[in-house]
Formats: structure tokens, sequence, C-alpha cells
């Protein structure tokens, strides 16, 4: 009898709540560059969505997110960040922020 041995897949680590590394990093990042403004913002209206976790070495995850962020006009801004985390932080490198400009939607 050959016993094989399953590979252990680790968990991508979970990074995507409001008050996580890539959300707040986006949102300093942001109204330092005069895009948002803090006293303008509905924190409590904001989203982050995990689009994307892939392993790039033993416990460290490159993080792809979507971050909605809503000011108390109405107004939308939002961004899509890239950063690395392991199970332990969320913060293994700086947060790249992507403004999106312009969302274009195709027919159904």
């Amino acid at each position: 009898m050959v016993a094989f041995a399953q590979p252990v897949l680790a968990k991508s680590p979970e990074c995507s709540g409001t008050n996580r590394w890539p959300t707040m990093s986006a949102s300093t990042l942001l109204i330092n560059a005069g895009i948002i403004d803090r006293d303008k913002l509905d924190f409590t209206k904001t989203k982050t969505i995990r689009l994307a976790s892939e392993q790039i070495g033993r416990d460290l995850y490159r993080q792809i997110h979507l971050v909605t962020f809503t000011e108390k006009d109405g107004n939308v801004v939002e961004v899509i960040t890239s950063n690395e985390a392991s199970n332990v932080e969320c913060s293994m490198s700086s947060v790249e922020v992507f403004v999106i400009s312009k969302r274009l939607k195709g027919s159904p």
C-alpha cells in the first residue's frame, strides 16, 4: 500500500474589510491627492470586494480589491488596489491605487 500526501493549500488571507490595509491605505492616498475629502466621506457606505488573490510565495499573496467610497452628496469614487499580504499581515507591501475614472457597461 502506498500513501500519497495530499498537497495542503494555504487559505488566502482575508484583507477585504473596510478597516483593513487596502481600504485604509487607499482612503489615505485619495485624501492626500485631493480626490476625496475626509469631511465629505460617508465611510459607513464604503465597500471593499476582493477580486483576486494569487499565491506568489510561501504564505505570500498578491491581492486585488475593488474599493468603493461614497461621499455624503452621493458622489462615488471607485479604485482598484493591489498589495501583497500574508496570513499574518495584510500589509506585506505598500498599496498601489488605480482610480477608475469611468466604468463602461456592455449590453446584456
